[in-house]
């Protein structure tokens, strides 16, 4: 086989592989999927900054009292 015939099987099977983006398991999902508005987008920020806060709080509150809780009792 030579060169041409290979790069023309290898150019057919990448286009057959495009053809069937959309046709699959994700297919639904990938066609309702959207770029989400500026709004969107903020408040998805800022629940996600929010959410760092929050469980950081909870780390430095288990840290703060495994520190000093002990040496007040003992």
């Amino acid at each position: 086989m030579d060169v041409v015939e290979k790069s023309w099987e290898v150019q057919k099977d990448i286009e057959e592989r495009v053809q069937r983006i959309g046709k699959g398991k994700y297919g639904r999902v990938i066609k309702m999927a959207r770029k989400p508005s500026t709004d969107e987008y903020i408040k998805v920020v800022q629940i996600t900054g929010l959410g760092l806060l929050a469980i950081g709080g909870v780390g430095f509150l288990i840290y703060w009292l495994m520190t000093y809780l002990p040496t007040y009792f003992g």
